[in-house]
């Protein structure tokens, strides 16, 4: 894809609803990189909870809303690589047997991006001019890494930030145990491992975590904050926006 000069933004239902910073942060890094930005008001969920909740049709038609609201877009960017996978590879199941929809929706996720992903392989962007003095380390979120297969992008980004040094945590790719409503489903094993995903984080010996979704934000969070762990979390969208 060639570098769009208008982008359409997708904020998903947890930044919108718990973290609007983190879409507002999102706002200045591609507002810095000289992109005008549209917001469409109408838009809504892409549908994932639904569709793994086994709701196909409730999906299909939020999927079909999706579709409505951003064909028209250049490009479409996202904070959230789960929201990307849903709209770039499960459309296509919700839709394979309606060939108008299908052919819709192949064209509406071919230019649907996650954040980082959108910096770096599309805009060919690796230092977007941010500050941040400190040690982080970097989260692997499932879907942004197995699903999207974005790994080098958000660690290109944040090597670009001065006064930022990563430290790379152990099995760095090891699911935090979030996985939507996995985690209420099954409790037990979600918080189990999110225990290991927080001693790999407290082993790196730095004070921030940093990823690129949410949802694995919150729950890592969640429990760094019963705790009072001195661990600070951010979105890396915060992070490139030079926000400390």
């Amino acid at each position: 894809m060639t570098k769009p000069k208008r982008v359409t933004l997708f904020i998903q239902c947890i930044v919108d609803s718990c973290f609007p910073a983190v879409g507002e942060a999102m706002v200045k890094v591609l507002e810095r990189q000289g992109l005008a930005l549209d917001y469409p008001a109408n838009q809504t969920c892409c549908g994932q909870p639904a569709f793994n909740g086994g709701y196909r049709d409730e999906a299909a038609r939020l999927a079909s809303h999706y579709l409505d609201v951003f064909e028209d877009a250049e490009a479409i960017v996202c904070p959230s690589g789960s929201c990307v996978h849903m709209v770039r590879h499960h459309y296509m199941e919700l839709f394979a047997k309606d060939p108008r929809q299908l052919d819709r929706a192949r064209r509406v996720a071919a230019k649907t991006f996650e954040f980082t992903e959108f910096l770096v392989d599309v805009l060919g962007v690796t230092d977007v001019g941010a500050t941040w003095n400190g040690q982080v380390t970097y989260h692997d979120s499932c879907h942004l890494l197995r699903g999207l297969g974005v790994k080098d992008q958000p660690r290109a980004l944040l090597s670009g930030v001065r006064g930022l040094t990563l430290v790379e945590m152990t099995r760095s790719d090891e699911c935090c145990g979030f996985g939507g409503t996995f985690s209420a489903k099954y409790p037990e094993i979600s918080e189990a491992l999110l225990e290991t995903k927080l001693a790999n984080i407290q082993a790196t010996g730095t004070g921030a975590v940093v990823g690129c979704d949410m949802g694995c934000l919150m729950h890592m969070q969640g429990m760094i904050r019963r705790r009072e762990l001195p661990i600070s979390v951010h979105h890396i969208a915060e992070i490139l926006a030079g926000e400390e």
